[in-house]
């Protein structure tokens, strides 16, 4: 589930400027560069009759436009191509957001179709070189003018001086889209939809191949944005709104067909990076504390469960199963918001958490997780998505409708029930007396008003379970000077099986955290 250099798509997208769409009977005034195609009437459930009759025929991939060329169009020839803000559609007025275009290169080969739809008619956007600032000798100017784009982003809203230069939402590479947080920085991204994510075959990555933008008229409008689907397995029709508000809430349709069986079928997936953090900084070769874009998964089940569950490095890929019936939703969260914790100007406490609501009935199935090895900042090893019950054959469709909440924290926060903040390990026993070697001690905090709530002298009782080996010297304890509560207790594992962990603090009245769970491998790294 690699998805490119991520370090440098998010740093490198934020200093270019991309290419924008407009009103196609307003953009000519205003950007005469643009250019469209003949208007055709279209709309979503044209769509999703597209999608649908492509899946009753044999894959056919996309052709790479003049693939000398875009190969030679390297990651540095790539950055000094940017968008002229002058040509931005909708800078003129026509819409909220104007939304820009990136170029085609060596590692996002395939040009997309892009079109605005306005009043039930579609236009595409016409590819231009003159459309991009580039230097004189740049390949680029070799490519023809059926090239495509290779993705598009909505930049901030008119109403502010920095439009040009600042974005909220990109579409680039696959089916993969990235929005940024109430706290203004990217980070993990979504995907369309995910097949065959960590098993024993190759896993696909279908494409969007065409978009079709709507603009908001007004701030508080939505961007409508329709979207196809296609690959070897599968094809489909997307309706996305997204609106930018306390960060960007978007909503999701798809409508899916399937091309072949597929093993795993992943919907609503999130793609993200988990290095090393507090759990597992042994393994660092870097100076920075911890590095990672999320550090959980957060559920909430179908019964009201609260779930959290730290994200690991593994040392081979794995893949955690949490089977559920109507969730209320799940998402990959980063909690660590101090900045002094990761000491980095790429400002991971900044990073955006993405809370996925299903709306409607999702019925049976599971939340994956997935976490791959990494060595490295610059993969994405961590994948999260909904996997519905039963086999996943040729021929069927799904419907599925879902809301993201690109923001720092979850939109419904599991209040009073305290929130698990850091997962500590180490040797086991206890300090000042000799370790005991065949341990892991385990420090699990928590915080929220149902622990602050406590009365002096009120202890909770830590539950704690593991799948395999045994659990000892399991106690509860105040954070010294804190009103944070804490779980510690030592694992002995059964080597070398793997042992799922499970911890909660509660009185008589009930729980008063989170679920913890943990699935801890113990041979060595």
């Amino acid at each position: 589930m690699s998805h490119s250099n991520r370090r440098d798509v998010i740093q490198g997208a934020g200093a270019a400027l991309l290419a924008v769409l407009a009103h196609p009977h307003l953009a000519r005034a205003a950007a005469p560069t643009l250019s469209f195609g003949q208007p055709f009437e279209f709309g979503y459930e044209a769509l999703v009759d597209r999608a649908r009759e492509m899946a009753a025929t044999p894959y056919a991939a996309a052709p790479i436009v003049a693939p000398d060329v875009i190969e030679a169009i390297d990651y540095d020839t790539h950055g000094k191509l940017r968008y002229r803000p002058d040509e931005a559609v909708f800078g003129d007025g026509s819409g909220n957001y104007p939304v820009t275009f990136f170029h085609v290169g060596r590692y996002f080969a395939r040009g997309v179709k892009m079109h605005t739809l306005m009043d039930g008619h579609a236009r595409q956007v016409r590819y231009s070189p003159e459309l991009f600032d580039m230097p004189a000798d740049s390949v680029a100017k070799q490519l023809p003018s059926d090239v495509g784009f290779a993705g598009f982003r909505f930049q901030e809203s008119r109403s502010r001086d920095d439009w040009r230069t600042q974005d909220w939402l990109a579409f680039l590479g696959a089916s993969y889209w990235r929005a940024i947080g109430d706290l203004g920085q990217y980070g993990l991204s979504a995907r369309g939809v995910a097949i065959d994510s960590a098993t024993p075959g190759p896993e696909e990555f279908p494409e969007f191949r065409e978009f079709y933008l709507t603009p908001a008229a007004r701030k508080d409008d939505p961007n409508v944005i329709l979207a196809l689907l296609d690959g070897p397995g599968i094809t489909g029709a997307y309706r996305i709104t997204a609106r930018r508000t306390k960060g960007v809430v978007m909503e999701v349709e798809a409508r899916l067909f399937l091309r072949r069986d597929i093993e795993r079928l992943g919907i609503a997936p999130l793609t993200s990076m988990y290095w090393y953090g507090e759990s597992n900084a042994e393994i660092s070769s870097d100076w920075r504390p911890e590095i990672h874009d999320s550090d959980g998964l957060a559920i909430w089940t179908g019964n009201g469960e609260r779930i959290w569950r730290p994200l690991t490095n593994p040392r081979v890929p794995n893949v955690s199963s949490f089977l559920d019936e109507n969730p209320k939703g799940f998402g990959l969260m980063q909690r660590d918001r101090n900045f002094e914790h990761y000491l980095d100007g790429v400002y991971y406490d900044r990073r955006p958490s993405l809370w996925i609501e299903p709306v409607g009935d999702w019925g049976r199935g599971s939340v994956q997780l997935m976490e791959l090895r990494t060595d490295d900042e610059i993969h994405d090893n961590i994948g999260a998505f909904w996997v519905p019950e039963g086999p996943a054959r040729a021929g069927n469709s799904y419907t599925f409708k879902y809301r993201q909440y690109w923001q720092t924290d979850m939109p419904t926060p599991p209040r009073p029930v305290a929130v698990c903040v850091s997962t500590r390990l180490g040797h086991g026993g206890r300090p000042g007396q000799t370790r005991q070697t065949d341990a892991r001690k385990f420090v699990v905090e928590f915080d929220g008003p149902a622990l602050s709530a406590l009365k002096d002298g009120e202890e909770p009782e830590a539950v704690v379970a593991a799948s395999s080996g045994r659990v000892d010297d399991a106690f509860a304890e105040k954070v010294p000077g804190t009103k944070r509560w804490r779980i510690i207790f030592d694992l002995y594992p059964n080597v070398p099986d793997p042992s799922e962990l499970r911890a909660f603090l509660r009185t008589d009245a009930g729980a008063l955290t989170e679920t913890w769970l943990y699935r801890y491998d113990p041979l060595p790294r």
